[in-house]
């Protein structure tokens, strides 16, 4: 039996108004499975036998957040569940959505259509497993293994071929043997799922604790070759692999990889777009590139902190210390403390001061000369002081600079 987290005990009483009304209602997944590896969850979801109005007949307030799928959201004491009911799914059309859902009463038949072993558990309420498909087993065994017949898992949700693969690296698991065939023969249907689904798994998968194994696997069964950018760099994958490191961050996995594929700058914001990653991501890996190239030639300075921030230049020491070089994260830190300036905001003075001082209009001469006040402030040559800058202004300044 199994000692309560205390958000399956803040959920008890979803579970016992849905048995009161007569129906069955477990804890599933994920949340179950990380529990048995005495691992935090993150939250937890329930399946039930009651059907979705059944629910909202139980519960006051709801939401529709999946209902075709069977899915209702249940708002309770400031806390939120979603609560979906036992079903089966026909075929897949499209190897990502089932053509049609039927729901069902039975707990086994719901945790059948599940992806892997592992998370065709549940849990009742006493914190009793119920274990169909010998999950424990496998959890023991240390095995990420496809329930009943994998190319059928597969052909259902073509993704679960990456989620088998980041959940190698995510628990420093092996995969079943039956299982790795399965997806080596079918990793053509990657190309059915969308970019952005395929890139969370991808992502996970590089953060995991096994990202070793997990990306030997995801190399041996072909998966990259449907991934972006990743078609024609078996061999720079492979290098990648090799890496025996802890990747802290995405900033850090994105830019070990470019680096691993010898991107050009030019190519980096292409590869970072057809991945789907946010505006500001690429941005931050674009400048986290730029701040390697400095680093493995010379150390960080005042100037290049300022331009990248504390954050990425860390980022950045990590990413050096995968690749076997010295670091220093205390020079870096102390080096970024000791800046006079962390932004333009910081300056003592701004544009209107500088039209006031000199009595111009504004135009292209003042940007020119806040940078070139930057840039001297940066360098400890000038005091980040009004009457100090206005002065040396009067001293250097000509209209014709």
């Amino acid at each position: 039996m199994i000692l309560f987290d205390h958000q399956f005990k803040q959920a008890l009483p979803i579970i016992d108004k849905i048995e009161e009304a007569g129906f069955e209602a477990y804890f599933v997944g994920g949340s179950v499975r990380d529990t048995l590896l005495n691992k935090p969850i993150n939250d937890v979801d329930i399946a039930t036998s009651a059907k979705p109005n059944e629910i909202k007949e139980i519960f006051p307030k709801t939401i529709d957040v999946g209902i075709e799928h069977g899915t209702v959201m249940v708002l309770w004491k400031d806390e939120s569940y979603e609560i979906t009911t036992f079903r089966t799914e026909s075929t897949y059309q499209d190897f990502r959505r089932p053509d049609s859902v039927e729901f069902v009463r039975s707990l086994k038949e719901d945790l059948k259509r599940r992806d892997f072993t592992i998370n065709a558990l549940a849990m009742n309420r006493d914190g009793e497993i119920i274990d169909y498909f010998n999950g424990q087993k496998d959890l023991e065994e240390k095995l990420i293994k496809a329930v009943g017949i994998p190319e059928e898992r597969f052909f259902e949700d073509a993704l679960r071929m990456m989620r088998g693969v980041r959940f190698v690296s995510q628990l420093n698991f092996s995969m079943d043997s039956e299982t790795e065939v399965a997806i080596n023969k079918n990793h053509p249907l990657l190309e059915k799922i969308a970019v952005e689904r395929i890139q969370v798994e991808f992502v996970k998968l590089l953060l995991g604790s096994g990202r070793k194994q997990g990306l030997e696997l995801f190399i041996r069964t072909n998966l990259f070759y449907y991934c972006p950018g990743l078609k024609n760099s078996k061999k720079e994958l492979e290098e990648f692999a090799k890496l025996d490191c802890v990747i802290e961050n995405r900033i850090v996995a994105w830019t070990l990889l470019i680096h691993h594929l010898n991107k050009t700058r030019d190519d980096v914001d292409h590869f970072l777009r057809d991945w789907k990653c946010s505006k500001k991501e690429i941005n931050q890996v674009k400048s986290a590139l730029i701040a390697l190239e400095h680093r493995l030639k010379e150390e960080f300075n005042h100037q290049i902190l300022y331009k990248i921030g504390l954050q990425i230049a860390l980022d950045v020491e990590t990413v050096m210390e995968c690749l076997g070089y010295p670091t220093n994260f205390k020079t870096v830190q102390t080096l970024y403390q000791e800046l006079p300036i962390y932004s333009k905001n910081d300056m003592a003075i701004d544009g209107n001061d500088l039209q006031v001082v000199l009595n111009r209009k504004p135009g292209k001469w003042l940007g020119d000369l806040m940078t070139e006040i930057e840039t001297t402030i940066l360098s400890g040559e000038l005091p980040n002081e009004k009457p100090i800058i206005v002065e040396w202004i009067s001293t250097h300044y000509t209209k014709d600079a």
